[in-house]
């Protein structure tokens, strides 16, 4: 497993970005009404490429095919995995020889209500109990959405039983940054 990641989002350069990517791929990213969008977009796309040129020689840009629940897989290259996301501070990707997920998010507080919607009782007693709780919370969510981008389900009803039976989970706190990133396996 290797993994990809661009944290300097802020500095990024959408407009030098857009003629690197697919036309897929920039049909996308031009569909987000805000440059913040288009630019992690992009950003992630560009870590994939990195990624590929890098492991598996692959210079021409990729292009997707989506499973049932939205998971994309390389066209012609389905025994490539890999698994993009991004935030507000950065992009990720992880590119493996195995299904993987990832996720990344934002240091941010959150609601009390989908705490209580999303996690179990051990969760919430981690969460209530944590020096920080905002960040325990996260930390959780991008392990509960990790596993199920591993799974290719997406956000799911019973989000509280989604940690069951899942291991290894890397997860990595970068508060200097201000995100966190939980990648399953």
């Amino acid at each position: 497993m290797n993994i990809y990641i661009n944290d300097n989002i802020a500095g990024f350069d959408v407009e030098a970005a857009l003629p690197l990517l697919s036309e897929q791929r920039r049909e996308q990213c031009l569909k987000f009404k805000h440059e913040q969008g288009r630019k992690t977009c992009a950003a992630a796309y560009l870590l994939l490429c990195e990624g590929l040129k890098k492991e598996y020689g692959i210079t021409e840009k990729p292009v997707f095919e989506y499973g049932e629940h939205g998971k994309p897989v390389i066209v012609g290259f389905p025994h490539i995995h890999f698994n993009i996301s991004h935030c507000r501070e950065a992009a990720i990707c992880v590119l493996s020889n195995q299904p993987i997920g990832v996720d990344i998010e934002s240091i941010r507080e959150y609601k009390e209500s989908l705490v209580r919607y999303t996690m179990n009782d051990a969760e919430i007693d981690e969460i209530t109990h944590s020096q920080n709780p905002a960040l325990a919370f996260i930390r959780f969510w991008t392990m509960k959405e990790a596993v199920l981008k591993l799974s290719g389900e997406g956000i799911r009803n019973n989000m509280k039983t989604v940690l069951t039976g899942h291991e290894p989970i890397n997860t990595v706190v970068n508060e200097e940054k201000g995100y966190v990133y939980s990648v399953v396996y």
